[in-house]
């Protein structure tokens, strides 16, 4: 099958990595425009670009799809672009644009979604980040044949993979990345044979986009609770506390054993300062200062000079 390949970060950069090395014919791909990034705040090609052009595939890289939306130029040469290539199916991951009418129906067989959540569960923009959070047990892949709603198209394969006790988004990430490319590898040759399933009206849930005002430590949340958000949260957008006029980052943290008012440092451990929250209390281990880098928070410390009984907030 010709294949056009729409998507944007590392995430789907793997996907293409493995659609490429297994010889799938990819025309063309879809991509977010350059962006500014890195202290420079200079323009950076995703990462999906990088990998096509690496490949010698041909990328657009439109500010929209819509024909009707602000960007209707745009949209009108991706529209002409993808008549060019006539792919009979375009595989997409976390491209970052809502794919309109046209674009489902162009290519001959449809869009295909690389989902990273077992569907229904986690819709949304940020499935990974919010399983964790959770506490799910077990999250995976779901190949999606992709319809005008947000993740509600029929389920075409899915895949399983564990949540560890010490997942982050950032190593979760990585073994979903890798399943979602093996998933996909193995189910294009046999696309004809694979029966769509609607998916269930039950345990429908959505993932809401990640936003940096979460950051902010609640410490009237039971610990147990906080303690995934710092792992959910690594490494966008971090979790954060207040040390009176200091925010200090906190990047990992253990469940433990004492009680007070939240906020409220309890302890000084080997591994790091323990703090009471709204329900049992979390031992910090790993903190990052402002200027500085994550590190252990016992290296941190005797700097930090802690008193017990302060409050972070």
């Amino acid at each position: 099958m010709r294949l056009v390949f729409a998507g944007t970060p590392e995430f789907a950069a793997t996907a293409l990595r493995a659609l490429l090395a297994a010889g799938h014919p990819v025309v063309g791909v879809l991509t977010q425009p350059d962006r500014p990034a890195g202290r420079g705040m200079k323009l950076q090609a995703s990462a999906v670009k990088q990998v096509a052009q690496a490949a010698g595939v041909p990328v657009a890289q439109p500010q929209g799809l819509r024909l009707d939306g602000r960007h209707a130029g745009d949209a009108a040469a991706a529209q002409a672009q993808l008549l060019a290539w006539a792919p009979d199916l375009m595989v997409v991951a976390a491209y970052g644009l809502i794919l309109p009418r046209w674009v489902l129906q162009l290519p001959t067989q449809g869009c295909l979604n690389i989902h990273a959540s077992l569907l229904p569960r986690w819709r949304g923009a940020a499935p990974i980040h919010r399983a964790i959070e959770a506490g799910d047990a077990q999250t995976g892949i779901t190949l999606m044949q992709m319809d005008e709603g947000l993740d509600t198209g029929a389920m075409l394969a899915r895949a399983v993979e564990p949540i560890r006790v010490d997942d982050s988004t950032a190593s979760l990430h990585e073994r979903l990345a890798r399943l979602g490319a093996e998933l996909t590898v193995a189910s294009l040759p046999r696309l004809a044979q694979l029966a769509p399933q609607a998916q269930p009206g039950e345990g429908v849930c959505y993932a809401h986009k990640i936003e940096k005002a979460e950051a902010a430590i609640d410490w009237t949340q039971p610990a147990a609770l906080i303690e995934r958000r710092l792992r959910a949260f690594d490494p966008f957008p971090g979790a954060q506390a207040r040390r009176g006029d200091e925010t200090i980052k906190v990047w990992r943290g253990r469940i433990g054993s004492g009680q007070g008012r939240p906020g409220e440092l309890l302890a000084l451990h080997a591994d790091g300062p323990e703090f009471a929250c709204g329900a049992g209390s979390l031992v910090l281990t790993e903190l990052q200062r402002a200027g500085g880098r994550r590190a252990p928070a016992a290296a941190l410390l005797p700097a930090l000079a802690l008193r017990i009984g302060e409050l972070w907030t």
